[in-house]
């Protein structure tokens, strides 16, 4: 077999190798960009459930008994449903719901501690093969109201 023989039978394996590298580069793209997006809108909602907790603190403190009764903890108890009512409205004032389509939330309420937890789903740039087609993102924001008496 002489060399012209040879270099006729390898012609076109770069070729090969040039196409699978730049699919693989291509898909680790994709990738990078999906976990860049999914990433964004976590901290988005890392925002959201933060600001949902505060105000669900604040709005579900029952400011009659502190009028009525005074200061008698350093801590406040929550009203649950005023704090669920409050986290609502100001998903609402901010409108949370246009900007995370789909966005679910939960408050819990224990005794002077409001915990809200957000998901939504994810709208990914890219379909990556083997992914969930519609992944979700959650976030949690706790707060806590405390009084400064001035002592």
């Amino acid at each position: 077999m002489t060399t012209r023989d040879r270099r006729r039978d390898e012609s076109g394996q770069v070729t090969i190798l040039v196409v699978g590298f730049a699919i693989a580069l291509l898909m680790g793209m994709a990738v990078v960009v999906d976990a860049s997006a999914a990433y964004l809108q976590r901290q988005g909602l890392d925002t959201v459930a933060d600001g949902a907790a505060i105000a669900g603190a604040d709005g579900g403190t029952d400011t009659a008994e502190v009028y009525d009764e005074g200061l008698g903890e350093v801590r406040l108890d929550q009203a649950a449903a005023r704090a669920q009512a409050a986290v609502a409205a100001y998903l609402q004032q901010t409108g949370a719901r246009q900007r995370f389509p789909g966005l679910v939330h939960t408050v819990r309420v224990s005794g002077d501690t409001v915990e809200v937890d957000v998901r939504a789903p994810v709208d990914l740039p890219f379909e990556v093969p083997g992914a969930p087609y519609r992944p979700t993102v959650a976030a949690t924001g706790s707060a806590v109201i405390t009084v400064d008496r001035g002592d």
